[in-house]
């Protein structure tokens, strides 16, 4: 039997592909976590049909197994169809949108007809590529990846030497201007980065001109060439504060600051501009890093430069956390109730927009139940396309379907109560292992890694090719269950550690 998530992740996702929109869609909708879309669509295709998309596959090896594929999902047991599915519309900064989902500030919108087509997709907004007034030409090459050995074309991180628009700052407001009357009901948003003071405040002023609904100040681009911009100004906690209260005196439109990863901590930039009228947050943009390819030489010469993609998103969580949690910022639920109740001067909380790693719905359900209310993309969309748009949207929905949730307001920051610090988890309990012989193919993958980086808690026979636990050695750390191939090992029952033997 084939593994679904290994088949579709063979998909080359072709543009325009030879096997059919149907065909095509299905296996898309599985390579991004749509699984019930994706089943739906599948066992809406006959035979005939399956046969055909497989026999006019792209592949460089085999063709997808469409048939195989259909059969697996056919066994699965039937999800009821969603007559209604919720609306995602959520409300950032004031602003309306029609869903939280944003192209990020970069390569993915710098001009009019590509900002169009990501709208006609169905994305809600634009933070447009960063506006300066200087001229930036940028270099060739200017990207490289990380990717698994042997898996060309598909990568989990990119690093970028990209800096800003290279429009003229008149010809990407003018731009801005006519997104905004063609399409009064998404949300332009521009991006900016000044020098000097003088040009923070043009900016910001020309982008209200604009009819851009807010702006959005750029205080952390890893790599500027010239000095006092980007995050040269995001690592100073009285720059961010300083330029963040001059835009928000200059304009009238919401003003977020874009806050840079290369810190310690972010929450002292966050509270900087918190503290002078920040509307929201952006968090995080890219990562300081380092390839060494030689396809990322210039005439021979490397920089340090951006990080991104699926590899930066538990630190993008965690620093949208620690923004969330910090109560000068977010006041929890409960700390307003009391503010309220005793007449306390009026509170006002800080919206967050999430960057980093955002591939599919799942990735964007996690930003938002660490309190995000809108969410920013990019590395995803220059690998595989606007057209992500279509399972981020169908995946939220029915995830908010199945649970019943009709407003996507209510799982905002949901899971911000399950964070604790280190000293008050539980260490009195353990999760032992189990492991499925159906399933298990007998690599012995479980014995090495434990043997080697465990303690040594798995037995493993060559002649059998079986893996058994001894439970007298294992302290219930799950690097087996992390290292199966086949998914063939599950978690038992919570129970009390055996006595200490000290």
């Amino acid at each position: 039997m084939i593994n679904l998530k290994q088949e579709a992740s063979r998909c080359l996702l072709c543009s325009h592909a030879p096997c059919g929109n149907k065909a095509s869609r299905a296996v898309r909708a599985l390579r991004f976590d749509n699984d019930t879309l994706a089943a739906n669509l599948f066992n809406a295709m006959n035979h005939d049909e399956l046969c055909l998309a497989e026999k006019q596959c792209i592949h460089y090896d085999m063709p997808i197994r469409f048939e195989q594929i259909a059969d697996i999902l056919s066994h699965q047991e039937p999800q009821p169809p969603v007559d209604t599915m919720p609306s995602l519309a959520i409300t950032f900064c004031g602003i309306k949108c029609e869903n939280p989902f944003f192209l990020a500030s970069s390569a993915v919108c710098t001009g009019y007809d590509m900002v169009a087509r990501a709208f006609d997709a169905g994305w809600a907004g634009v933070f447009y590529k960063t506006i300066c007034k200087h001229d930036i030409q940028e270099v060739s090459p200017r990207f490289d990846v990380v990717n698994a050995v042997g898996n060309q074309g598909d990568f989990f991180a990119l690093r970028n030497m990209e800096q800003l628009s290279e429009n003229s700052c008149q010809e990407d407001f003018d731009i801005l201007s006519r997104l905004k009357k063609d399409y009064p009901t998404k949300v332009i948003v521009a991006s900016i980065m000044g020098q000097t003071e003088e040009d923070w405040i043009d900016l910001a002023q020309m982008a209200e001109q604009a009819g851009c609904d807010a702006v959005e100040l750029n205080f952390s681009c890893p790599q500027m060439k010239l000095v006092g911009m980007g995050s040269d100004v995001g690592q100073n906690e009285e720059l961010v504060m300083h330029y963040t209260a001059l835009v928000k005196h200059a304009v009238n439109i919401p003003v977020i600051p874009k806050m840079t990863p290369n810190v310690t901590s972010m929450v002292p930039m966050a509270m900087a501009s918190f503290s002078v009228g920040a509307d929201g947050i952006s968090a995080i943009n890219t990562i300081k890093s380092v390839t060494m390819n030689s396809r990322s030489e210039v005439s021979g010469k490397k920089i340090v430069s951006g990080y991104s993609g699926s590899a930066v998103k538990p630190i993008a969580l965690r620093f949208i956390l620690e923004i969330a949690t910090n109560p000068f910022i977010n006041p929890s639920p409960s700390l307003l109730a009391h503010y309220i109740h005793n007449n306390v001067k009026p509170v006002r909380t800080m919206d967050i927009s999430g960057i980093g790693g955002i591939t599919t719905w799942r990735d964007a359900l996690e930003f938002i139940q660490l309190g995000c209310r809108n969410l920013q993309v990019c590395t995803s969309v220059m690998q595989y396309g606007y057209r992500i748009i279509d399972d981020l949207i169908d995946g939220l929905s029915r995830y908010l379907a199945d649970r019943g949730i009709s407003n996507l307001e209510d799982i905002v920051g949901e899971r911000l109560p399950q964070f604790t610090l280190p000293g008050e988890l539980d260490r009195d309990t353990l999760v032992f292992p189990s492991f499925d012989s159906n399933s298990c193919v007998g690599c012995g993958r479980c014995f090495t890694s434990c043997n080697d980086g465990g303690h040594q808690a798995i037995i493993f026979d060559p002649d059998v090719r079986r893996p058994r636990l001894n439970g007298k050695k294992c302290v219930g750390c799950h690097l087996c269950l992390l290292v199966c191939p086949t998914g063939s090992i599950h978690t038992t029952k919570r129970i009390k550690k055996a006595p200490s033997r000290l």
